[in-house]
């Protein structure tokens, strides 16, 4: 029988690089179109048939953790295997190398945005806002079908959307996400999925390494927020918002939209127009969906933004997701069999539909469907993705050339 000690040196086998971890994820940052769910597939072909780095059970507990955690799931998953391929450098270097192909094409497309209104008129932003009530619609259709399958979690789901929709703020976001896990725990306990039987190997740094990275992301997580209510400094104000939403954002992915939203659009940091044209512009590039951040920090109304804003923005909303899979991974098998966590967690998965079902009525319907050409264009794009399957990307490209054409 293989020891556990070997099962590791096998997957971590002697040679790794951070180049060869930059490499292998920069191909994956210029072709991994789809989402979350179809980046795990890529990653999974990739880098458990072809490259073998690591088994396939190893994998699955692997996206089983990062289920588990706020942030994006696919990103962390990138994360996870440049750590155990390469150390600290190997997890920086997967995340550069998966993140900054779309963080860059979403630069340009927001330097380019105005250009673009003065040269051919403001019809495929137009289009571009409808296509985004499709994506999201079709987004939170498919996540109540999974996170939200039966009556406890589907009113718990209604609950959380009612409370954001009623008290539009940060705060209310955060404590529905936690008073939803409370009431999973206390409500849901005849529903909890047995956990599946998989070998999980991930453990190359120590338990105290591990407690070391989460006081980091503690300590930012609360000292910023002490830190920018004391300091009026731009920097800090925006490396607070993201790095809080990051760190709070469970679901990944189109949930990360609700609370951008209210923290940038409810502020009057960045116009409605220009956060749904830059949404809908990040499901036409590859890569992880919370590059929208850089977009963000290139177009904030206020200081810092640019390329100095969006580079702020880029690394502060990742920054929670790399501090928590290197904290989390030595605890995780322990954790992962805890039915005290995964009930909590449905709660939380629940709650986190009725987030995105607000963000689909306001801001995403209210500003892009409001009239009945555009509540029509919305209509047979929900249509596309939903029934023919035709790919977002293809749809936002799609609609925004609709848009020039018809408004």
């Amino acid at each position: 029988m293989t020891s556990s000690r070997d099962s590791t040196l096998r997957e971590h086998p002697p040679g790794s690089s951070v180049p060869e971890v930059f490499i292998a994820f920069l191909k994956m940052g210029f072709t991994a179109f789809g989402g979350p769910t179809a980046h795990l597939g890529f990653f999974r072909e990739e880098f458990v048939v072809k490259r073998k780095w690591v088994s396939e059970s190893a994998y699955a507990d692997l996206v089983a953790l990062c289920q588990f955690l706020p942030g994006p799931a696919s990103s962390q998953v990138g994360m996870a295997l440049g750590l155990q391929r390469a150390g600290t450098l190997g997890l920086i270097a997967a995340w550069a190398a998966f993140t900054l192909p779309s963080a860059v094409l979403l630069v340009l497309f927001a330097i380019a945005a105005n250009s673009l209104d003065s040269l051919i008129g403001d019809g495929w932003i137009i289009g571009l806002k409808a296509a985004t009530v499709a994506v999201v619609a079709h987004a939170v259709l498919g996540m109540a079908k999974t996170l939200a399958p039966d009556a406890p979690r589907a009113t718990l789901a209604v609950a959380a959307m009612a409370l954001v929709l009623i008290f539009p703020s940060p705060l209310i976001q955060v404590a529905v996400i936690l008073g939803a896990g409370l009431i999973g725990l206390l409500w849901l306990r005849g529903q909890t999925p047995p956990a599946e039987q998989t070998e999980f190997s991930f453990a190359r740094h120590s338990k105290r390494g591990a407690l070391i990275y989460l006081a980091i992301f503690l300590l930012l997580l609360f000292g910023l927020l002490v830190a920018a209510a004391i300091f009026d400094h731009g920097s800090l104000d925006l490396f607070e918002t993201f790095y809080s939403t990051g760190a709070l954002v469970f679901g990944g992915g189109h949930v990360v939209l609700p609370m951008l939203e209210v923290q940038t659009v409810s502020t009057g940091l960045v116009e409605h127009d220009a956060f749904l044209a830059g949404y809908a512009a990040a499901q036409a590039v590859p890569g992880p969906l919370f590059t929208f951040a850089a977009y963000l920090g290139m177009v904030f109304q206020a200081e810092p933004s640019g390329i100095l804003g969006a580079a702020i923005a880029l690394v502060a909303i990742f920054l929670p997701s790399a501090l928590l899979i290197a904290a989390v991974l030595p605890f995780w098998q322990r954790l992962r069999h805890s039915n005290v966590a995964r009930r909590a967690l449905m709660g939380v998965n629940a709650a986190v539909v009725g987030l995105l079902a607000a963000a689909l009525y306001s801001p995403v319907f209210v500003q892009g469907a409001s009239t009945i050409p555009t509540l029509v264009l919305a209509t047979a794009g929900f249509v596309a993705l939903h029934s023919w399957k035709l790919a977002p990307w293809l749809l936002v490209v799609a609609s925004a050339l609709i848009g020039w054409m018809l408004f």
